[in-house]
């Protein structure tokens, strides 16, 4: 027999704790419906083509425009960055009450963060940079949310292809050989190649000699990371989870009495299709009527206020109800 009491506010605390997971893909794995590791070129397209179709596509798994993934990384991410790489500032005029006669008036111009809100990985003012450049080209490779959680955990991420290693230094950068050549979004799981800061657009003049991009071009650079089948992609991921505390409290004074209907004398058997029954007597039994009787609890049940059962907690031996202290039986639910 089940005995019910409500819950107050007091009683049912939410805790939110992070968890992390590390992930390692192999470049044949970025396409299995379980990952979805995408990667795309994009492409500041010189000769407009108002031909539906016509421009050049992309993608690993789902197929974009090549020029449509240039513009929406440039809005989303650059747009504060495209005329000074450390984000343009803005003019915004004062508020000066009662400055003349006329009253309250807007003066002068003072300048502010950009306009734009660019998800901003720190607090620390660091160069950004985006090509803008006639048919300039960008990488993206695209982390689905399933992955990551909330987040990328900072100085987690490596992608590895045949012209080296790209690695994130904590603070939103993508790192090759010590150098910038683009962004990572932690909490977006988009990671961008503009390479900016990689000394190969006059091929063999300035690239670093020994090395596998020896010789090629800012394209040719991003190209190897999005486009090579040979890759790997690690990063370990953060992902908070709620752990809700039910804190049920019998008082000293509450179920003392079992509703066990066998405690009671005359009790009836009733047999159904639902198994067997006890209706309760009038009388208890002598052996319940004793001061040192104490009735036993060996679960606890969660209940909607429809009075519909939600989850069991089995207790791990049963637990003697007191008669002079409050007992206090904590369940924690993780979600």
């Amino acid at each position: 027999m089940s005995a019910f009491k409500q819950f107050l506010a007091s009683d049912i605390i939410v805790t939110p704790f992070e968890v992390n997971k590390s992930f390692t893909f192999e470049g044949s794995d970025f396409t299995d419906s379980n990952v979805s590791i995408d990667r795309f070129l994009g492409k500041n397209i010189e000769t407009k083509v108002f031909v539906s179709g016509s421009n050049p596509t992309t993608g690993t798994i789902s197929v974009e425009d090549q020029e449509l993934i240039y513009n929406s990384v440039k809005e989303l991410y650059y747009s504060n960055h495209l005329s000074s790489s450390y984000s343009d500032n803005v003019n915004t005029a004062s508020l000066f009450p009662g400055r003349d006669a006329e009253g309250d008036r807007l003066v002068g111009t003072t300048q502010s963060d950009g306009r734009y809100y660019n998800y901003p990985q720190t607090d620390l003012t660091f160069e950004k940079f985006f090509p803008t450049g006639s048919n300039n080209i960008i990488g993206v490779i695209s982390i689905p949310s399933r992955l990551y959680g909330n987040y990328i955990q900072p100085k987690s991420f490596e992608f590895t292809a045949p012209s080296g290693s790209i690695t994130d230094d904590g603070e939103g950068n993508i790192i090759y050989n010590n150098q910038i050549c683009g962004n990572i979004f932690y909490g977006q799981g988009i990671i961008t190649l503009t390479s900016d800061s990689i000394p190969l657009n006059d091929g063999y003049g300035s690239g670093k000699y020994g090395s596998v991009i020896y010789g090629l071009g800012d394209a040719q650079f991003i190209e190897n990371f999005v486009t090579a089948s040979n890759v790997t992609c690690s990063f370990s991921s953060s992902l908070d989870i709620f752990e809700t505390q039910y804190k049920c409290t019998l008082r000293e004074s509450e179920f003392n009495l079992s509703l066990n209907p066998s405690l009671t004398s005359g009790s009836t058997q009733i047999t159904a299709s639902q198994g067997t029954f006890f209706t309760p007597g009038q009388f208890l039994n002598d052996f319940a009527t004793g001061s040192l009787f104490s009735p036993y609890l060996t679960t606890v049940g969660l209940y909607d206020e429809n009075q519909n059962l939600l989850a069991v907690g089995k207790l791990s031996q049963p637990l003697a109800t007191s008669p002079t202290t409050d007992t206090t039986i904590l369940i924690n639910i993780d979600r």
